[in-house]
This record gives C-alpha cells, sequence and structure tokens, in this order.
C-alpha cells in the first residue's frame, strides 16, 4: 500500500482473516471490492489451497489414536509448539482452542521450520503446518482433521498495485497466466525440490516455467563467494551509516551530559531505554516512519549505537583528574579549548571503548536487517534455517563473526595509534 513493492504472492485466508479483518468480508467480489479501494487488485486462485493444519508423527497419531483437532481435548498433557505467527493470528491458536474448547497450557511459539525438528525429537508432540510443506510427506506426518471447519481455504492468489496494468501490462500478463498453473501436488513438489532436494529457487522455478509455459530462464545461481560479497557490501552499508550517524551524534551528547547535569541524566535514561528494547521490536517500530528495506535497518540500528558511546563519553569525561582540569582553568584555556586540547584527547581510550562496543553489536544486529528486507549476512541465516540448510547458516554467521572481531581489533589498533601520537604531542 506504500508503493515500496509492486506485488507479492498472498492468501485469500490471509487477506479475510488479517489483512482485511475488520472489514467484514462474506465474498470473493466484496475481498476484490475492498482490495480494489485500496489501489490494489488480486488475480484468480494460482490453483493451490495452502491452508494450516495440526500436524503429529505418525506414532503419536497412532499411540494416542489421534485422528481429529478434536480428539486433543482427551489429552492435555501433548506439547504443542506453534509458529510464532500462528500463535497470535485471528485464526491461529486463540481462535483454535476457544472454537474447539482446548485447555492446554503448554503451547510455546517457534519458527516454523525448527517446529519440525522439535516435532520429531519428541520435544513437541503437535505443530501447526503449511498443506504444501514438504516435511509432511518427509517426516511421514498424520495430519488432524479441522473436524470444526476452523481454518478457511488459504488459496493462493497475486496482489499487484492496480497502476501495474498502465505502467507494466506485461507483468499484469504474466501474472494473470498463473492461476490454475499450480496446484497442492506441484507445490508441494516444488517446496520439495528447494527444501528436501537442497535445489536453488531459481533452479526449481525455472525448471516450472520451463515445463508448464515452455518458458526458457536462465536460473545459473550465484556463487558462494558471489553471495558472501554481495551480502558483505550490503551489510557494511547498514554498518557504515548507522555507525558513523551514531558517532556523529553520540559524541556531542555525551559531552551535553558533562556540562548540563539535568540533560545529561535524561539523555543517558533516553538512550539506555532504547537499549533494552528488543532488536525485532525496534525494527518494526521504524517499519510504519521508513517502510521496508534499509532506510528503517539504518536508523533502528543508529539507535542502538548511541548508549555504548555517549555512556563512555561521559564517563571519559568526568573520570579525568581535578587536578589537571583545574591547570587549565588556571592556563586560562576557554572551555572550548580545554574540551578540545584536555578533556577530548584524555577521553579518547573510554570513547574508542564505546565506539567499539557499538560497532560490535551494531554488526550482530544488523543480521536482523534482513527480517524487513534490508539484505546484509542475515539473509543466508534465515534461509538456512528455513531451508534447515546450516552450511547456508554458516554462510551468514561466519563472515558475521570475522567482520565483528575485524571492528573489535580495528578499532582496538586505532587507540593505540591516538595514544601514541598524544605521548609525542606531550613530548615536544
Amino acid at each position: 500500500m506504500r508503493g515500496e513493492i509492486d506485488a507479492y504472492p498472498e492468501y485469500t485466508g490471509t487477506i479475510v482473516r488479517e489483512i482485511l479483518a475488520k472489514q467484514n468480508i462474506t465474498s470473493r467480489q466484496s475481498m476484490i471490492n475492498a482490495l480494489a479501494a485500496k489501489g490494489i487488485t488480486m488475480t484468480a486462485p494460482l490453483g493451490f489451497n495452502n491452508t494450516y493444519a495440526l500436524a503429529v508423527m505418525a506414532k503419536t497419531a497412532e499411540q494416542y489414536s489421534l485422528k481429529s483437532i478434536s480428539d486433543l481435548k482427551r489429552y492435555q498433557k501433548l506439547k504443542l509448539g506453534f509458529s510464532n505467527e500462528f500463535m497470535d493470528r485471528g485464526d491461529g491458536w486463540p481462535a483454535l482452542k476457544k472454537r474447539y474448547g482446548l485447555t492446554h497450557t503448554d503451547a510455546r511459539g517457534l519458527d516454523h521450520d525448527l517446529a519440525y525438528r522439535g516435532l520429531k525429537s519428541g520435544d513437541i508432540d503437535v505443530i501447526d503446518v503449511y498443506t504444501t510443506d514438504a516435511e509432511i510427506a518427509y517426516y511421514g506426518l498424520k495430519l488432524l482433521t479441522d473436524d470444526q471447519q476452523h481454518f478457511p481455504r488459504y488459496d493462493a492468489v497475486i496482489l499487484y498495485r492496480s497502476a501495474l496494468k498502465t505502467s507494466a501490462p506485461a507483468s499484469v500478463t504474466a501474472f494473470n497466466n498463473l492461476p490454475g498453473k499450480l496446484d497442492e501436488t506441484s507445490m508441494a513438489g516444488l517446496n520439495a525440490g528447494v527444501k528436501l532436494n537442497q535445489q536453488s529457487e531459481s533452479t526449481v522455478a525455472a525448471e516450472f516455467l520451463k515445463e508448464t509455459f515452455k518458458i526458457a530462464a536462465n536460473a545459473t545461481p550465484d556463487s558462494m563467494w558471489q553471495r558472501i560479497y554481495t551480502r558483505t557490501t550490503e551489510h557494511l552499508f547498514l554498518v557504515g551509516i548507522s555507525l558513523f550517524s551514531a558517532i556523529l551524534i553520540a559524541i556531542p551528547l555525551g559531552i551535553l551530559a558533562v556540562r548540563r547535569r539535568r540533560a545529561g541524566q535524561v539523555i543517558l535514561s533516553i538512550t539506555g531505554i532504547i537499549q533494552t528494547i528488543p532488536g525485532l521490536a525496534l525494527l518494526v517500530f521504524m517499519i510504519p516512519l521508513l517502510g521496508i528495506g534499509s532506510e528503517p535497518a539504518i536508523a533502528a540500528l543508529f539507535l542502538y549505537s548511541l548508549l555504548p558511546i555517549v555512556r563512555n563519553t561521559h564517563t571519559g569525561i568526568i573520570g579525568i583528574a581535578p587536578s589537571l582540569t583545574n591547570s587549565a582553568i588556571a592556563l586560562g584555556l576557554p572551555p572550548g579549548a580545554r574540551l578540545r586540547l584536555v578533556e577530548l584527547p584524555l577521553a579518547i581510550p573510554s570513547i574508542m571503548a564505546g565506539i567499539k562496543t557499538s560497532a560490535v553489536i551494531n554488526i550482530g544486529t544488523a543480521t536482523l536487517g534482513a527480517l524487513i528486507g534490508a539484505g546484509g549476512y542475515g539473509q543466508p541465516v534465515l534461509t538456512g534455517i528455513r531451508l534447515d540448510n546450516i552450511g547456508l547458516i554458516l554462510e551468514g554467521a561466519i563472515p558475521a563473526a570475522i567482520m565483528a572481531l575485524i571492528a573489535q581489533y580495528g578499532f582496538e589498533w586505532a587507540e593505540r595509534r591516538i595514544a601514541a601520537s598524544d605521548r609525542v604531542a606531550a613530548q615536544r
């Protein structure tokens, strides 16, 4: 709706229960009309219904004679593990629990893809699944019948900005060629190609286009080193701009905190509160203001980087021996000159330590930027979790750790160089 993306796939159940939840949608036409009022057009269903279901291991279903969701009422001690989204959705666990009269208290939220591991290991007994998940067949799971018909149909469609009909008619034609071409079996097969056979998404998509539409597409995936180079430049962009901006703002704030004690308490309190906000929550808070992509990620990282630099600047200056400050005053140095010639040089070790801490925190937190389309090392980590691919996870985690170590030792080297320069200047 903000115009930051032109099109994306969605599900009718999500449109009705989440996106247009307050508009009392009762038919497909009313859904189309409500979207049109927002400048959005919806294609016909692509051909598969990717609804929710509850699943258990086959041995669990046999042990407890589980056939439907209603059967869960007989076994209150079963451990339930649902995706984080399902835990709070309007059609998720709260509504399901009420509809079926379930009284289970051991229901935890976790990543959807990790839930399968928990189910296999026995740490979880029941999970939510999407009915086209390749893991259902891979693990031989038993889907519990939705005997109260709680879950609506989740027919896959493509939503696109209506303006594309004029600005990109070829794209709209391509969208409208997809309906009816993907049934549940085909979609599950494509998912299996990526998730189970470890093929790249581009390869699987290219094969589908070739088989279904006779379109030859280039599906040559980037090499690992090409991907690392791309993610490194994205990560450096996020970290560099946010950290540099934080240095420019935080050092003056730290100085102000020393000069104005009351204001200093407010500054330190506000930056401290910001530091306690979970990184993901801070990113989400930025979305209404800045949209998705690198801008909200940089803003959140900037705010996260303030406290260590502000606090260490403040601590470094107030920790200067009073005798040195008094000597500068006795020499007749004005406040600006004292700050430039005495206080800041003496506080440099503390300030550099704060910048080093901010840099390391920034590099780690920046991986969350992938959740809102900012790229960086978080992208292969998230993809690796989704595909249960340890190699992809390490492809993001190891470079991030190396970058953090380089930043740490780089700032320590700079700190030593500055200290050595100050000693030489003092000897002169």
